[in-house]
């Protein structure tokens, strides 16, 4: 039926149901998320006015220095994404693109999935008090401990709180704190008996943990390669898979023996 068109003009006939098709795949949600660098905060300090770290039952000590938890923010779980938000994000250091359901569970509400990371959050906190009072050796009974951290979900906090509880309780063990008085920041999931396991959106987190002042990063030891990938100049990586690595290099980092702390 084109016998009687110019080639021109039968191409672009032609090229109108791509064209369309391209206009519908760019304006249709995907299946994604868009994730960037989000808040940090300091589990030795305050949140909204209240200590985020409390104990009772035990002598706790003053701190200096800062012990930062990271984390990413993503658009929301019914937020739609587009094609041009994927290619924007792609070639961006500072967006990463991620599947919508390695973010958030499938099939569930805005509701139902807020409970979910603030239950995970819960689970994290318990697990890290366990964690920080068996690695002191600690009584779990007589010693209580109380995390307060509002408008934050998930496990990936639970490494810097079982690193905050040993820094009010004891330190670096030699009366001086577990930071130096520099600004530590990391991220990683605790097990009760200090298991440091891998969270996502790490090489967003070193971004906002050195935006923030931050010069050392613990990341978990399987995610070297992806907090490598856009490693802020001037953070350094340390790679860690329990509590007692993290406390170890922290101790070693006091005390200026470089040679000891591992590296990504």
């Amino acid at each position: 039926m084109f016998s009687s068109l110019s080639r021109p003009r039968a191409l672009a006939l032609c090229a109108l149901p791509v064209a369309a098709l391209f206009a519908v795949v760019g304006l249709a949600p995907l299946p994604f998320a868009i994730a960037q660098p989000g808040t940090t905060a300091d589990v030795l300090g305050k949140d909204q006015g209240r200590e985020i770290i409390t104990i009772t039952g035990a002598p706790v000590r003053p701190t200096d220095g800062q012990l930062r938890m990271t984390t990413i923010l993503a658009t929301g779980p019914s937020e739609d994404v587009d094609l041009g938000d994927v290619t924007d994000a792609w070639f961006r250091a500072d967006r990463a693109v991620l599947p919508h359901d390695s973010v958030y569970p499938a099939g569930k509400s805005d509701a139902e999935i807020e409970k979910h990371n603030l239950g995970q959050m819960k689970e994290s906190q318990d697990a890290a008090t366990l964690a920080a009072l068996g690695y002191l050796k600690e009584d779990p009974e007589k010693v209580k401990v109380t995390l307060h951290l509002a408008d934050v979900g998930g496990p990936s906090a639970g490494l810097l709180f079982s690193l905050g509880i040993v820094d009010k309780l004891d330190g670096d063990g030699n009366g001086g704190d577990l930071t130096n008085g520099k600004i530590v920041a990391g991220t990683g999931t605790i097990d009760p008996d200090g298991t440091v396991g891998a969270v996502g959106g790490v090489s967003l987190k070193t971004q906002a943990a050195a935006r923030d002042g931050a010069t050392v990063f613990l990341v978990p030891k399987k995610e070297c390669s992806d907090a490598q990938a856009e490693q802020p100049k001037g953070l350094r990586l340390v790679p860690v898979t329990t509590l007692s690595d993290a406390v170890a290099s922290l101790r070693a980092l006091g005390q200026g023996q470089e040679s000891k702390v591992p590296s990504c």
